[in-house]
Formats: C-alpha cells, sequence, structure tokens
C-alpha cells in the first residue's frame, strides 16, 4: 500500500498493519478454542485484525438463499472462519509446535533476516 493510503488510514483512525510471525502457507496448530489440538494450513492473514484463516478449523455453516442473477447457488455452505493469531503455532518439519524467532543470514554481500524454530533452531523458510 502507498504512503498516501496509510496516512489516509490513519487521519480516519483506522489501525495500521501489524508485523506477525504467520505467513500464508504455514503449517500451524491450534493451542487454544473450541479446534483445540487441530491442525491445517494457513489459508489467509489479516495483519490489521490480527487474524489467520486456517483449512479445516473453526468451520462455520452459512445458510445463502439463491440468486440466479449472480450465479449463486442457494444451501448450506460450510467455510472456515478466521481465529485470532495467538491462538495457533508454527509446526516445523517434524511436526513439532514452536514459537518463531530470526537469525540474521549472510550470502554473498547481501543479508535476509531468516524465521527459525526456537525450540530446535531449523530454518521456516519456505524454498
Amino acid at each position: 500500500m502507498p504512503k498516501i493510503a496509510y496516512k489516509r488510514r490513519q487521519e480516519r483512525g483506522e489501525r495500521t498493519p501489524q508485523r506477525m510471525k504467520i505467513r500464508k502457507d504455514d503449517l500451524v496448530r491450534v493451542i487454544a478454542g473450541r479446534d483445540k489440538g487441530k491442525t491445517g494450513k494457513v489459508l489467509e492473514v489479516d495483519r490489521f485484525s490480527r487474524k489467520v484463516t486456517v483449512d479445516g478449523v473453526m468451520i462455520v455453516k452459512r445458510h445463502t438463499r439463491p440468486n440466479p442473477s449472480k450465479q449463486i447457488k442457494g444451501g448450506i455452505a460450510e467455510k472456515p472462519m478466521p481465529i485470532d493469531v495467538s491462538n495457533v503455532m508454527v509446526l516445523t518439519a517434524a511436526g513439532v509446535p514452536t514459537r518463531v524467532g530470526y537469525r540474521l543470514e549472510t550470502v554473498g554481500n547481501t543479508t535476509r533476516r531468516v524465521r527459525i524454530a526456537r525450540k530446535n533452531g531449523e530454518t521456516l523458510e519456505k524454498k
């Protein structure tokens, strides 16, 4: 988002996006709530409200009325709802839930931050 859009959001009193350690396509385990213990892939990350949508977690049923003009079929649809980012933990490649840390790695003459698992120090980056 351009700087002008951020400025407009702040003038209207809207929240600013928060930095989050969980990204899209991460494998996470739910640690609190009605779906505690379930694992799934992160489908969507909302940095403004600090919520993540996880595949197969927090499924709700929505009743929709058919609308032929918009090609919407009626019926009962199930869809995942967002849950708070504090209720999930990232899984390592071995399937161990862990917190996320950062390490600086230098490749050639470029330095970049790499996400690591706090439990065993392995990198969480997808190549």
